[in-house]
């Protein structure tokens, strides 16, 4: 959650897919807590606010409960995702992939950035964090099913080794 939004408990979401309007056509969504609790909530409202959504949730009322819940997220149920065409992936599905090149492993995916021209999965490595352009020529293969992303090279941009 990035904020609250004026004083009636509305919230501001950052959201991940901005192109996504699942929010709109949902009657319940998680809201997990920053300690990684888990409740189901009704989701009273939700409207589009340029790159955001301004939602209300049942029993957020006021200004000062939205802002103890700055930093929580909202979570749409698994369940609830439209199914993919083939190719397709939900990146939520490969938090956590191991990320390889023919010569050893790169690091794990994290979560994802997006871009005006390409969307790119954040990578933990050992020497520290790594953007990698979801595209051809830098990623091979995603295969969620088997938690992995393949890479040409072990540095996947290219870069001295």
């Amino acid at each position: 959650m990035a904020r609250p939004h004026g004083v009636r408990g509305e919230l501001r979401l950052k959201v991940y897919n901005r192109d996504s309007d699942l929010l709109l056509s949902v009657a319940e969504v998680i809201l997990q807590h920053q300690d990684g609790e888990q409740n189901l909530v009704k989701l009273l409202h939700a409207q589009r606010a340029n790159d955001a959504f301004l939602v209300r949730i049942e029993g957020c009322d006021d200004r000062d409960h939205a802002e103890e819940l700055r930093g929580a997220q909202i979570l749409v149920p698994r369940d609830l995702f439209p199914p993919l065409d083939e190719g397709e992936f939900y990146v939520c599905d490969l938090i956590g992939a191991r990320v390889v090149a023919p010569d050893g492993e790169v690091g794990l995916v994290e979560g994802l950035l997006s871009y005006p021209t390409c969307d790119a999965l954040l990578i933990r490595t050992p020497e520290g964090r790594l953007e990698l352009p979801l595209v051809d020529g830098v990623v091979d293969e995603v295969n969620v099913a088997a938690g992995l992303v393949r890479v040409p090279r072990r540095d996947p941009l290219g870069g001295d080794e």
